[in-house]
């Protein structure tokens, strides 16, 4: 279940934009090509990210994945629960398996990301 105020990336990170503010985490295909997550490792607050830089990674009994910025701008808020409760990833990817909010540098780069249907074309080619 995907909702239509989401972006997608084609290395499978969803972004929802809020003003100056997008909130990242993995897709629901993400989460379910993985298997049960036991470890999302986040950068820390203040962090400035570029776009498509390696801002972590979530590791699962299945494998080890690196995690991708979306967009430029600087990491004001990691999801702490996920330390303790790396699940909430594979339980609801796109409310509270959320990772990380960026305030956006670079605003017109969301207009590069993908629409639902353009990432569906992404996971049709895998």
């Amino acid at each position: 279940m995907m909702a239509n105020d989401i972006w997608f990336t084609p290395t499978h990170e969803w972004v929802r934009v809020t003003g100056d503010v997008a909130e990242v985490g993995i897709t629901d295909h993400a989460q379910e090509e993985l298997g049960d997550v036991a470890l999302v490792q986040l950068p820390d607050v203040g962090r400035v990210l570029q776009l498509g830089e390696k801002f972590g990674e979530i590791e699962s009994i299945k494998a080890v994945s690196e995690l991708y910025s979306p967009l430029t701008g600087e990491i004001i808020e990691i999801n702490e629960d996920l330390e303790t409760s790396p699940e909430q990833v594979n339980d609801d990817p796109y409310g509270e398996g959320w990772m990380v909010k960026i305030r956006l540098a670079e605003p017109d780069e969301v207009g590069k990301l993908l629409s639902e249907a353009g990432y569906q074309t992404v996971l049709d080619k895998e």
